[in-house]
């Protein structure tokens, strides 16, 4: 009778452990899998998978839908992309980014040395760097805000390439640009000679870093430029 107690309760012990054992299985089964999801959403939203943001420079971001005004600018540190964004939001204007296919890096932009990408393009009256995505529906816009930073006394060529892409025929155009210290200069007037003769240009101009939003509203509307909403 003592053997056969301790056999039973041998096997008591038994299923026990097992009944544990494959608890324990069950959970980290059932968190292996949520890793794996959370780690695959997280992958998704890296490359830009099952999500609603556009990529940058594929079409204007809308801000109303219904603007008849668009921003388009060219920035490689960020100053300009401000006076865009600041732009865009005084006017109601949509607002599109103008993206290098190959992109600009710091060495490209060293002023002190006459091999680099950008010294060159800009040396080379004919060079047209390519653009990564269009404008889409840009018919609709009357009024087009150009904004750019002034590289070697000019605006960058691929502004050459943005305004050689569209028709700019009966459309407002309006330079503005951003530098260290460079007023506009001739940039805007060499701009100017690539588009249709009825484009109507404005007088641009060069705004600092720090310009406010009220001083943009106050230069806009000086220009005849209203909300484009």
């Amino acid at each position: 009778m003592k053997v056969s107690f301790i056999v039973k309760k041998g096997a008591f012990d038994m299923k026990k452990m097992m009944t544990l054992f494959l608890s324990v299985c069950i959970i980290m089964t059932f968190t292996a899998c949520g890793s794996t999801k959370a780690a695959t959403s997280s992958q998704s939203a890296k490359s830009g998978v099952a999500t609603d943001k556009p990529a940058s420079g594929t079409t204007a971001k809308k801000l109303d839908g219904n603007s008849k005004i668009l921003v388009a600018y060219f920035s490689n540190t960020g100053n300009t992309k401000a006076l865009a964004e600041n732009a865009a939001d005084v006017l109601k204007a949509d607002l599109y980014e103008i993206v290098p296919e190959k992109k600009y890096t710091s060495e490209d932009l060293n002023y002190n040395d006459e091999s680099t990408r950008a010294t060159m393009e800009q040396k080379n009256n004919s060079a047209r760097p390519a653009i990564n995505g269009k404008v889409s529906s840009f018919a609709k816009y009357d009024t087009i805000v150009i904004a750019y930073p002034i590289w070697w006394g000019q605006a960058p060529r691929i502004i050459n390439t943005f305004l050689e892409n569209y028709n700019f025929s009966g459309k407002k155009i309006i330079p503005i640009c951003t530098s260290a210290s460079s007023e506009i200069g001739s940039s805007a007037d060499a701009l100017h000679t690539l588009c249709s003769a009825s484009a109507n240009w404005v007088d641009g101009k060069r705004f600092a870093q720090s310009t406010s939003k009220q001083e943009l509203e106050q230069w806009f509307s000086s220009h005849q430029v209203q909300s484009g909403k």
